[in-house]
């Protein structure tokens, strides 16, 4: 197992040992000090436990988890390089983890890798920020109250249309599977089950993206289920199970059905905006 950083004092190994690193090393004159590996926020930590744990990962995934959130939280920013001996030493792990959990997260868009410049932290700019693992780590560190808001404001965007969209695709298994979320989500709010809840709301809406025969919104699947795993805060009828979402549910089941893509397209919109904090953040359509 990763155990906890290491104190800062703890010994570090000769960057002669970097040899054969694709990372490239900084120069040490740029090295000021190591980073401040112990400085995430404890909830973090809590994020990254039950994220390595429901993905099935070993060292390299919880390192991905640890240095992403850390990255995300401001805790490593581009002052400094990202050391691949100082990480393996700190996190207890071997250079092959460090090397392919850097890897990852280049392909995330957190870090760069150049010659004579070291491995260090991108600006947000680069950041791949509709990745899932972006998403969540945002969602619970010190940026949590803006990745909510833009959570909501992109489901927004996506989901009523691709409630109209599905309405023009009379697939009677679908629908029947929406119709079965429903009711399971019915059968769970009446038990107080809300991990049943959400399972069974997370996939009705990837369903309902799925059915609506759009590869692009397709693509955006994901984002939507991983904006219901991290919402968390009171940003749309999904969050807090209760009769008023549930029924939004049905009515976008029964819209459906009849192939009533502009029903279906209100009643989506109803459901993003059942709570009053989504109505300041996206204003609901005015009537004509």
């Amino acid at each position: 197992m990763m155990t906890a950083a290491r104190s800062a004092d703890s010994g570090l190994a000769s960057p002669g040992e970097l040899d054969r690193y694709p990372y490239a090393e900084a120069p040490a004159v740029d090295r000021v000090g190591a980073p401040a590996w112990d400085g995430a926020d404890p909830e973090l930590g809590r994020v990254g436990r039950r994220a390595a744990g429901s993905r099935g990962r070993g060292l390299h995934g919880q390192l991905v988890q640890q240095l992403g959130q850390m990255i995300v939280s401001g805790d490593l920013g581009a002052d400094r390089p990202l050391v691949p001996e100082e990480i393996g030493q700190r996190f207890e792990v071997s250079r092959t983890v460090v090397r392919e959990s850097l890897r990852v997260l280049e392909a995330k868009g957190l870090v760069s890798a150049r010659p004579n410049v070291g491995t260090r932290v991108r600006p947000v700019s680069d950041w791949n920020l509709l990745d899932p693992d972006i998403i969540e780590w945002r969602a619970f560190g010190p940026q949590r109250d803006d990745q909510r808001r833009e959570l909501s404001e992109l489901r927004w965007t996506i989901e009523p249309l691709a409630a109209r969209l599905a309405a023009g695709h009379g697939r009677e298994d679908v629908q029947q599977r929406l119709t079965d979320m429903v009711e399971i989500m019915g059968h769970a709010m009446a038990q107080g089950d809300a991990l049943t809840f959400s399972r069974a709301d997370s996939e009705f809406h990837s369903l309902l993206i799925q059915v609506a025969d759009n590869r692009m919104l397709e693509h955006l699947s994901g984002i939507v289920s991983a904006a219901l795993q991290v919402s968390g805060g009171p940003v749309t009828g999904c969050d807090r199970p209760n009769e008023t979402s549930l029924a939004h549910h049905g009515r976008i089941c029964d819209a459906l059905a009849k192939g009533d893509g502009a029903a279906a397209e209100a009643a989506m919109r109803q459901l993003l905006a059942v709570h009053p904090e989504v109505e300041r953040v996206v204003p609901a359509p005015r009537e004509h």
